[in-house]
């Protein structure tokens, strides 16, 4: 039976990832800085929720022995510099001399569509400067590059949904941005498929669904599904960037960023320069096959 540490294991993807390692017998360890706040994977058979800080070195040491990959789910969407740089590099740094020197090589690593040194966000810019620092590396490593990510439990089209129950109108900045967004359950089954294949080491993929939609699109789907359509009003650059500055100054979860924003400076497609979910024989689902199962009844 192989041995998985899933770090990031308690968030979207994580949780999802987890239930079917499970379903499909491997044994897997979760960190978490506080287990008795995390309620989503205790019950799962096969799974040790562990107390520890992934960003400490010492601990990483002491939970890698054992197991036989590692899959790295840890990410920040929102931040200034020195966070990104925190998360998405010395955090890869971390791993990565964790895992030479406890012998464990394969390490699948989910980075973002659009990762890139000259890309227009800090978000991008750090991501593929953590991808760098794995290709540099002697691991066994696999890149995927998923686009946003729908699905039970999302932050993006179940946001909408709510939006759109308070407020009878929505602004929205980068509206005409093109978006390929890719169901949850595709990128876990990317993700078990690498941790099964002995092919897919040293290679990047991008993780995308079969469709295209702008922003604006996707909101109004949302909308529909809910039950509660309104009118989205895209917003010109100087007042997205005005709602993106109000948002990041108000309390509670961050919604959207100036450095989100800069990100949807660039479509956010594949490129069809690197394999995709083809090459792992992964039929995507279809945003409108799965939407329906969770908006709405939720919302």
């Amino acid at each position: 039976m192989k041995k998985i540490l899933v770090l990031g294991g308690t968030g979207f993807v994580g949780r999802h990832l987890c239930k079917e390692l499970a379903r499909l017998q491997y044994r897997v360890t979760v960190p978490t800085r506080d287990v008795s706040k995390v309620q989503t994977v205790q019950s799962l058979p096969l799974l040790d929720l562990v107390q520890a800080d992934v960003h400490d070195e010492a601990a990483l040491a002491r939970l890698l022995p054992g197991h036989d990959a590692v899959v790295n789910l840890v990410a920040i969407l929102h931040g200034n510099s020195f966070e990104f740089e925190r998360v998405h590099v010395e955090l890869v740094k971390k791993i990565t001399h964790a895992c030479t020197g406890a012998g464990i090589l394969r390490l699948v690593h989910v980075s973002a569509l659009g990762a890139a040194t000259d890309a227009p966000s800090m978000y991008q810019r750090s991501k593929a400067a953590g991808e760098a620092v794995l290709q540099g590396s002697d691991l066994d490593w696999t890149v995927l590059r998923p686009s946003v990510i729908f699905g039970e439990g999302d932050q993006f089209l179940t946001v909408f949904a709510h939006l759109q129950k308070t407020f009878p109108i929505m602004p929205l900045a980068g509206a005409d941005t093109l978006f390929q967004p890719v169901w949850v359950g595709d990128v876990v089954s990317a993700i078990v498929q690498c941790l099964q294949r002995d092919d897919t080491g040293k290679r990047t993929y991008e993780v995308c669904g079969p469709e295209v939609f702008t922003l604006r699109q996707l909101v109004k789907l949302a909308g529909r599904l809910s039950g509660h359509p309104c009118p989205v009003v895209g917003l010109p650059s100087a007042l997205g960037r005005l709602q993106a500055l109000l948002m990041e100054l108000a309390p509670g979860p961050r919604l959207m960023s100036r450095d989100n924003l800069d990100s949807m400076k660039v479509s956010n497609v594949a490129s069809g320069k690197l394999p995709g979910l083809d090459a792992l024989g992964i039929s995507p689902c279809a945003l409108g096959a799965i939407a329906p199962t969770y908006i709405g009844i939720r919302s």
